[in-house]
This record gives structure tokens, C-alpha cells and sequence, in this order.
């Protein structure tokens, strides 16, 4: 396998912090109560990143789905592994996600939690893809708009590795 380097570590801390000033700005009304639910296991590392630059004071939980498996694309059947157990109604709900590909996690989980009555909901990923998008679901934070490439690293993995990777790379099969 070899890796054509799409985004390096000081391209994405760049990034993560932006967002993370933008979030803190449009949460900064004390009022608000921002939850965010970060999406296993892809996105960990990238929600560890993004909350240090957050500003304004979070609470925050998790969320385990599976529609990959060991495979390159979504099987299109999402399946919540695990959900929450608090009651999100007080809270302002911030769902980040590694990146928004085919929509379909993205819309269940959305769906599943607008359901419980948030204050508020909005997502966040780091990655987007429209190209493969299959369902109506669009992103109102968005690190990188990517092409269709199959990509692993930071926190996407490829098989059971390459999560740990501090950059994004695109994998090109020998």
C-alpha cells in the first residue's frame, strides 16, 4: 500500500482550531448548553482536538454506530450500537462526526436524537465528501470539502489501523 499525503498535522491543527473559535463564537450566548456527541470511533480524535479550542463550557458524550464494517464504503444500514442515556432536552446538541460521506449516519443519528427534543441541533465533521452523498443530510461545520478518495489517518481508519496517524492520507492499493 502506498500513501499520498492529502492533509498534514499542522494543515489539520490549522483547521481544528478555526472551527473550534467558530463554534465557541456561535455558542458564546449564556444561554446556550452545548452538548456535543461525538460519534465512535472515528471521530474521537478529531472531537479530543476540536474541544481543547472550544471556549465556552461543554459537556460531552458518546455516540457508537457501524455501517462500514471491514469494508470502503457504507452498507448503507446503520446500525446505533450504543446511544445515550442522559436526557438531552436543556442542551444545545453538537454532533460531530471523522466526516460525512454517503449521509447515512450522519441522518440516523440525527434523526434518533431530534426525537429526544434537544434545545437545539447542529453537526460538525471533519471531513466531507458530497460527491457520494446519498442522502439529503448537508453539514453546518465542515473542516475539508475532499474528492472520492479513500482515505485513512487521523482517527479514519483503514482495516483495524492507521488511526493514530497525525495526518490524512489517501490509499492507493499496489
Amino acid at each position: 500500500m502506498k500513501k499520498n499525503i492529502l492533509y498534514s498535522k499542522e494543515k489539520i491543527e490549522e483547521k481544528v482550531k478555526e472551527l473550534g473559535l467558530t463554534i465557541s463564537s456561535d455558542y458564546q450566548n449564556e444561554d446556550k448548553n452545548l452538548l456535543i456527541i461525538s460519534l465512535l470511533r472515528g471521530s474521537f480524535i478529531f472531537t479530543a482536538d476540536l474541544v481543547r479550542h472550544i471556549t465556552v463550557p461543554v459537556r460531552i458524550e458518546f455516540m457508537e454506530t457501524s455501517s462500514y464494517g471491514f469494508g470502503k464504503e457504507s452498507t448503507g444500514k446503520v446500525e446505533i450500537v450504543s446511544g445515550l442515556t442522559i436526557d438531552i432536552s436543556d442542551y444545545d446538541v453538537l454532533i460531530v462526526d471523522d466526516i460525512l460521506d454517503s449521509g447515512h449516519t450522519m441522518k440516523t443519528v440525527y434523526d434518533f436524537l431530534k426525537k429526544r427534543n434537544p434545545k437545539s441541533m447542529k453537526t460538525c465533521t471533519f471531513l466531507d465528501k458530497p460527491s457520494r452523498r446519498q442522502v439529503d443530510m448537508n453539514v453546518d461545520y465542515t473542516g475539508f470539502v475532499i474528492e472520492d478518495k479513500f482515505i485513512a489517518g487521523y482517527g479514519l481508519n483503514y482495516g483495524h489501523h492507521y488511526r493514530n496517524t497525525p495526518y490524512i492520507f489517501e490509499v492507493i492499493e499496489n
